[in-house]
């Protein structure tokens, strides 16, 4: 096992806040059930769910409605949530219980190291990442997790043809997204440096209103792992 990768630079800072006392009781209740600790070694996803189904990861889902309203409505997939922020964790084990949810596990850590350290080799069948911190001021755009770093990283992870779902609100990060997938080794199915309709199946997100509020176009893209590295 290589080492975790040195990231001087995160993509996130953590602001805690407070938890509310249902996320607290949640946690209490729930988190021996879906909790999953972080693993500096690989991890089969069938040892995470005691099955083996298609695997979907979610990186950074906020308040969590997305992920259980996925996880409920596909009970033949499975799901796993990495979100550093532990108010948004027991917000997403709340809903999870109270939905009595089997196939949705959570995860409290940086996503890219759980990338790189404790996810096996092609066990990925789909990954959303929606609406990422899009770290608006000029000076911290060097925090933007979707780079051609995550690219490269991700790209392993993932099954032949396996797809990578991302949304964001923020026109200039969506012009920087297209590059680092289509220069890795995946095929934009909209074309290249192109966005592609909304997925009829995802739901509105807390974020995206906002965004939308706000005056924001909301950009989606899809991204498929192609069999060769470079071709887009």
């Amino acid at each position: 096992m290589s080492e975790s990768p040195k990231r001087l630079i995160r993509s996130f800072v953590r602001r805690e806040g407070r938890m509310t006392r249902a996320q607290e009781q949640a946690f209490e209740r729930f988190w021996p059930h879906y909790g999953v600790e972080f693993s500096s070694i690989p991890v089969k996803p069938q040892d995470l769910f005691d099955r083996t189904a298609p695997l979907t990861l979610d990186i950074g889902p906020g308040m969590g409605l997305t992920t259980v309203s996925l996880a409920a409505v596909h009970p033949e997939r499975d799901y796993l949530a990495v979100e550093v922020h532990r108010p948004g964790i027991g917000s997403l084990l709340h809903h999870a219980g109270r939905a009595g949810l089997t196939n949705l596990r959570a995860l409290s850590h940086d996503a890219v190291e759980v990338i790189h350290d404790m996810l096996s080799d092609a066990s990925l069948d789909q990954v959303l990442i929606l609406f990422p911190d899009p770290w608006p001021k000029k000076r911290h755009h060097k925090r933007r997790l979707l780079n051609a770093e995550f690219a490269r990283l991700l790209r392993p992870k993932l099954k032949a043809h396996a797809l990578v779902y991302v949304a964001t609100d923020w026109q200039d990060y969506a012009e920087q997204i297209p590059s680092p997938f289509e220069d890795n080794g995946y095929v934009n199915l909209a074309g290249a440096g192109r966005a592609s309709p909304r997925p009829r199946w995802r739901p509105l997100t807390k974020f995206e209103q906002r965004g939308l509020g706000r005056g924001h176009s909301v950009r989606d893209f899809v991204f498929c792992r192609s069999n060769s590295v470079g071709t887009g």
